[in-house]
């Protein structure tokens, strides 16, 4: 894994925060406790477009069967959006 130094200013309150998680003992260091809350939002994202997806098929009209030509359809439009 390379890593990229990233510098960033916060207000005291702030950092004496995350200066106490790390003392807490459950990180050990600061950068480790921002990958842990970047992880974080990552997974958070990635819940919330499962919701609108699962939303938008929902929202999109009645089932219909799945025959094999409507799976190559959709296996036609999954990998088109891949590229």
């Amino acid at each position: 894994m390379s890593t990229n130094t990233m510098s960033f200013a916060l207000p005291q309150a702030l950092r004496d925060y995350v200066d106490h998680r790390v003392r807490s003992g459950q990180y050990g260091n600061t950068s480790e406790y921002l990958r842990e809350l970047i992880r974080r939002d990552q997974e958070e994202q990635a819940k919330k477009r499962l919701r609108e997806l699962i939303a938008e098929g929902l929202e999109s009209g009645e089932a219909r069967p799945l025959t094999p030509q409507v799976r190559a359809q959709l296996k036609a439009q999954a990998l088109g959006s891949r590229r």
